[in-house]
């Protein structure tokens, strides 16, 4: 009797497991990288981090475009009609039934078939606009990978040595200076944050399993938990002076905490089996922090993007107000708006700029790539970068349209009736909404506050110190291209003329017996297109009497073009400096200096 060879998969079921082929491999090169960052820290190997931090960021789309020309090529993808992407889509739902990064893989299965089949995002009826599998309760085989997160049960006898413990269950393979010292610093400082604290019934510390890396540091993060109290816990591991390991202090407050994971800083490398789990703890104690910036702070940005959008269309459908001309001084190659119930703004590139301006809509993109590769030092803002986004046309001021159609025209199309239309744009950034720089020091001096000026001109001054660190010349570094966040920060976000530092020549003014000029406008003197003269900085931005005062106080230096030379060396050695993210005073060796003075 003849009997028929099974069948094999079906045509669906071979494109779904593609796609999720396409996204394993992807997560397996992602985490690999991250995984490997203990070893570049315990070997000291600060530009192979940077680098594995950088090229961590490109892996997503590498991964997406393989599978892309995987399927093309196996499928003839784009013929497939649109019934079999159905039910491609319920294939796809079955293979992460009991995945790990069931999130991740339709943020992956999105990003293909968006491109696959050429529709927009915004109408495209096979992608996951709501997760189809729940990411709460993802189970761990321990015999493969650790917990989440280890518990640690001290009582007030054995408070100092769980502490130590903690820290030797990472298993760092280099020495440390003086752990003992360090865990007796931890604990004096945590008894000023707790108080004289009972513990209760559950009396707990929670840390995740892997460490976080990030430029030169390594970071324990955590939470105490005791009755209803929780203490959120950050332990920053450094190098010391001669090479050995030191805990540098310890962030102990929700505020301390959305400065290490700021949107505003480079994203960590940390190995994260459940990367959804990690994040669930991290919202735990950022609880005011979005889940997108928290799966961007992680490495995950695709992630963070398809979070964000989800919220931006959740805000949509429940507000009414109109997205609106963005408060503060027009830029000359952004035009920028915002939704005044929601914290971002959104920046589109002009299609022409005043004469001054002498760039291209490629050459600002390159710069934006820039930042986004970089170390943003907290001093940075990250963007999230969308196409094709459409946005209810019913819900646009009038004057913000004719702004659009005016200086943006190519990058604007309008469908429907005013009521029920959308406007699409092809191209545009988001951004975190701060209070622009200026703005911020004119409300403070009509106000007469005087401390606020100088607080506010202080970290102007601090903020552009951290971006020389980090081997970044803004450019244009004026008021408004600065922003204050909520912790009083002062973060750059316009990026269109920003250089390396080490590709700047910094140059002393001419005197007047050495320029010979041939008109008015000419400066009698050789001006190269990379030639910065920090002397001039001054007529610009110090016309406050206060501004003045407390720059030249505490900045003097940021005028002395040997001082931005030095630091151009510096750079060209390959020396990298450490930028913390929290205040140099908090840090145990300046409290032992000061003490001892």
């Amino acid at each position: 009797m003849h009997v028929d060879a099974p069948a094999g998969p079906s045509l669906p079921a071979r494109i779904a497991r593609a796609l999720l082929d396409g996204f394993d491999r992807h997560y397996r090169l992602f985490s690999e990288v991250s995984r490997s960052a203990k070893q570049r820290f315990e070997q000291a190997d600060w530009p192979g981090q940077q680098r594995a931090t950088r090229e961590r960021i490109e892996f997503y789309d590498l991964r997406v475009d393989e599978t892309r020309d995987r399927l093309q090529s196996e499928f003839v993808a784009d013929a497939q009609p649109m019934e079999l992407w159905q039910q491609v889509k319920l294939m796809y739902i079955g293979l992460l039934v009991d995945h790990r990064q069931p999130e991740l893989a339709e943020t992956f299965f999105n990003s293909v078939t968006t491109q696959i089949l050429d529709r927009s995002y915004f109408h495209n009826e096979f992608i996951f606009v709501r997760p189809a599998i729940s990411t709460s309760y993802i189970e761990i085989d321990e015999r493969l990978a650790p917990t989440t997160y280890r518990v640690y049960y001290p009582s007030i006898a054995t408070w100092d040595t769980t502490w130590m413990q903690l820290v030797r269950d990472f298993d760092l393979q280099r020495p440390f200076e003086d752990l003992e010292r360090d865990v007796a610093d931890v604990v004096t400082e945590l008894h000023k944050r707790l108080g004289n604290f009972r513990p209760g019934t559950n009396f707990q510390i929670q840390v995740l399993a892997n460490l976080f890396f990030r430029n030169k540091g390594a970071y324990i993060v955590g939470r105490i938990i005791n009755g209803g109290e929780q203490t959120p816990i950050a332990l920053p591991i450094l190098h010391g002076a001669d090479g050995r390991l030191i805990i540098d202090t310890v962030l102990h407050t929700e505020d301390d905490m959305e400065m290490l994971f700021s949107y505003a800083r480079a994203y960590f490398l940390v190995d994260m089996l459940v990367p959804s789990a990690y994040v669930a703890f991290l919202r735990a104690i950022m609880p005011r922090k979005p889940r997108a910036e928290i799966y961007s702070a992680v490495g995950l940005h695709k992630q963070g993007k398809n979070s964000f959008y989800r919220d931006l269309l959740h805000h949509l459908r429940h507000s009414s107000d109109r997205f609106r001309i963005a408060p503060g001084v027009k830029g000359m190659v952004m035009l920028v708006f915002d939704l005044p119930s929601f914290p971002y703004v959104f920046k589109i590139i002009k299609d022409f700029y005043p004469p001054q301006k002498n760039t291209t809509r490629e050459q600002i993109k390159d710069k934006y790539r820039l930042v986004k590769m970089h170390d943003r030092v907290g001093r940075m803002a990250d963007t999230l970068e969308y196409s094709k986004v459409a946005l209810p046309l019913a819900r646009f001021e009038p004057e913000l349209i004719e702004e659009m159609q005016h200086f943006c025209p190519s990058l604007l199309q309008m469908t429907g009736e005013a009521n029920t239309g959308e406007v699409i744009i092809s191209h545009l950034y988001i951004e975190r909404r701060m209070v622009p720089l200026n703005l911020f020091l004119r409300d403070a001096k009509d106000s007469g506050d005087t401390a606020a000026i100088e607080r506010a001109t202080i970290e102007y001054g601090n903020a552009i110190k951290d971006l020389v660190a980090a081997n970044i010349f803004p450019g244009d570094m004026l008021w408004k291209n600065f922003g204050i966040t909520r912790q009083g920060k002062v973060v750059f976000y316009d990026y269109d003329e920003i250089e390396y530092i080490s590709d700047c020549r910094f140059r002393h003014l001419p005197t007047q017996s050495e320029r010979t000029p041939t008109s008015a406008q000419d400066p009698g003197f050789d001006v190269g297109p990379k030639d910065v003269f920090p002397e001039t900085f001054g007529p610009f931005l110090l016309g406050n009497p206060t501004v003045r005062q407390t720059f030249l106080t505490h900045h003097p230096e940021l005028l002395d073009p040997d001082h931005w030379d030095a630091h151009k060396k510096r750079i060209q050695a390959g020396s990298i400096l450490d930028v913390f993210p929290y205040e140099v005073q908090r840090r145990f060796v300046n409290r032992r200096l000061a003490a001892m003075a």
